[in-house]
């Protein structure tokens, strides 16, 4: 098995920290033997081994609708897309694929939106072999953009990644974070810790890791990005996440300006995408935050200044060539 097929777990121990997870025995020893003798190279496949995120079996990766392929830097996106409203971008978490976040999709479809769905860089039938959250939030850009979306909705690192994204400049109406953390500090500690790594050895897998992406990791502190970020922010969270303690999702909405808390109990930090309370609230957040026709429906697009729903759109269009004067011939 490789690197690419395993993961390493990080949870929270309670106390508003990551804990440490539990390495493979054998690669934990071999860092160690290798930290003996060659340091660099030891940073080098610690750091390539953290932003290696596990492949989900291909049988889950399937969500719903109409599959496109898009290409976005070095890599191919693959996903999909269902309905024929405003669309709105779901944005699965590390490991995840596309179809993660599919029970969002049925209270959306409801609502007249349209749900696009797909896998991130390095994640389900998308190309790459490693992720970072500014790959990810490129990713989302580039999605949003194909299907000219109004909404986003990012589950743990993918709302890490939504949130860099909106910082950015994506121009939303609605905004939806789950589960996310505030910064990739704590997980950094906790992987460290799960490998034995001391000082020097954290040091370098860090200089390693910014190096390759590019950026500091103090960069990517959502709280600080998402404070001149204007668009309508819901984050949820539940108090008993084991994996991103609450606190992070409290820290995220105090920053965001105007955003709302939704606090959820006993869901965890899967199950929440499960729960139909949870999927009623999301949904009914972003419809109210979506621009609609004078008809009442879900507008799509615009016709003299003022925006329009499909139908009306049609409609609008079929009065126009009806009205047209015939062309004279040459």
């Amino acid at each position: 098995m490789d690197a690419s097929q395993k993961s390493t777990n990080v949870r929270s121990n309670g106390n508003g920290v990551a804990s440490a997870p539990r390495a493979p025995l054998a690669l934990r020893a071999g860092l160690g033997a290798m930290a003996a003798v060659a340091s660099p190279l030891a940073d080098r496949v610690a750091a390539r081994w953290f932003l290696t995120p596990p492949r989900a079996p291909s049988g889950r990766q399937r969500p719903a609708g109409e599959p496109f392929a898009l290409r976005v830097g070095a890599e191919l996106i693959r996903g999909a897309h269902q309905g024929s409203g405003p669309a709105v971008v779901l944005v699965h978490g590390w490991g995840g694929h596309a179809a993660q976040l599919s029970p969002l999709a049925p209270p959306l479809l409801a609502a007249g939106c349209s749900v696009v769905s797909f896998d991130g860089p390095a994640h389900g039938s998308s190309s790459g072999r490693m992720a970072t959250i500014p790959r990810m939030a490129d990713a989302i850009a580039a999605v949003a953009g194909r299907f000219g979306a109004r909404a986003a909705i990012g589950h743990s690192f993918g709302g890490a990644a939504l949130g860099v994204a909106l910082h950015r400049g994506l121009e939303l109406d609605a905004g939806v974070i789950i589960g996310a953390p505030s910064s990739p500090f704590s997980f950094f500690d906790a992987f460290c810790a799960a490998f034995g790594l001391d000082a020097d050895r954290r040091r370098g897998v860090r200089e390693r890791l910014e190096a390759y992406v590019g950026f500091p990791m103090t960069r990517f502190d959502a709280r600080e990005l998402l404070r001149t970020v204007r668009t309508p922010g819901l984050v949820v969270h539940d108090v008993g996440d084991r994996e991103v303690p609450f606190t992070e999702g409290e820290g995220i909405a105090a920053a965001w300006p105007g955003a709302t808390l939704f606090r959820t109990e006993g869901l965890g930090h899967r199950r929440i995408l499960r729960d139909p309370a949870v999927g009623q609230a999301i949904s009914e957040f972003v419809g109210e935050r979506l621009p609609r026709c004078g008809c009442g429906r879900l507008a799509v697009g615009e016709a003299g200044g003022e925006p329009r729903c499909a139908s009306c759109l049609l409609s609008l269009h079929l009065e126009d060539r009806s009205g047209r004067a015939p062309r004279r011939a040459s």
